[in-house]
């Protein structure tokens, strides 16, 4: 693990792994420690991995002002760490919220970014709508599996407003592609990888204009690898489908049967699918 400085000073750990051509990972959470993402699926095999964990998680350090947790100001930790790691343009990747990053860093940066892949984004940058029922339509393929009962129904209080504190524990079979003793295990750690108050604040008001965001991807020279998964009810395929849509050179890619964290749900699948669009002159 090395540091490097935010514009603010902020002390920034920054982990590489693997070798080769440098791909800058930026995790999400909201607001969790990098730790969750591993090697990618064995991406380090193939790729130097660069991945900083978000300011006040992991081993970076607190900032003085709890506002530059939003995240369109940790933009420019992005920038300090291209600058940092002596690159020009580079290849960047960004899961769930941590694409929210990556999205602003390349609309707010376009010459930089060589290629993009978002995996699982989140919708909340773009503005995409989705609906209980659109979400309630992809729950429902997953009717066969002895926890859906318990989860199923967590989703319908939480959808209705009547959540009781359990609900969200109950809710996660449903990220992931299958639930598992494995699957299980990395949930439970997710708890102790996450700044609560950091994510607060990650989407507080003021962060992005949804229409600009749109208006800014419409033109962005970067092609665009957006990674989603068929039973992913945070961004079900017609919403991914969409999404896509929004960039002059997007390539779709769904996960069979997979969840939120597409390199847990099939490793070589998306191992494959990243190098095959990152090697790609």
């Amino acid at each position: 693990m090395e540091t490097f400085d935010a514009p603010d000073g902020t002390h920034l750990a920054l982990h590489r792994s693997g070798a080769g051509d440098p791909l800058v990972c930026l995790p999400g959470g909201p607001m969790q420690a990098a730790a969750y993402l591993d090697d990618l699926g064995g991406l380090a095999g193939h790729r130097l991995l660069l991945v900083p964990d978000l300011r006040g998680t992991g081993a970076s350090a607190v900032p003085a002002d709890p506002a530059t947790y939003r995240c369109d100001h940790q933009v420019g930790d992005v920038e300090a760490l291209r600058e940092h790691a002596g690159l020009d343009r580079f290849d960047l990747l960004g899961h769930s919220a941590g694409a929210t990053i990556a999205l602003l860093y390349a609309t707010r940066h376009p010459d930089r970014v060589r290629r993009l892949v978002l995996v699982n984004p989140s919708p909340r940058a773009v503005g995409l709508e989705i609906t209980d029922l659109d979400r309630r339509q992809v729950a429902e393929e997953r009717r066969g599996e002895p926890w859906f009962p318990e989860a199923f129904a967590a989703l319908e209080r939480i959808q209705s407003g009547q959540a009781t504190p359990a609900d969200g524990r109950a809710l996660a079979p449903f990220i992931y592609g299958r639930w598992d003793a494995e699957t299980q295990a990395y949930s439970a750690r997710e708890a102790g990888q996450k700044n609560r108050l950091a994510a607060a604040a990650y989407y507080a008001e003021g962060a992005f204009n949804p229409l600009s965001v749109r208006s800014q991807l419409a033109g962005l020279p970067a092609p665009v690898l957006l990674i989603s998964g068929e039973v992913d009810l945070q961004l079900p395929p017609k919403a991914a489908a969409e999404y896509a849509g929004l960039f002059p050179q997007a390539e779709l890619a769904m996960v069979p049967g997979g969840g939120h964290f597409a390199w847990l749900d099939d490793a070589d699948w998306f191992r494959q699918k990243v190098t095959d669009f990152l090697h790609r002159s």
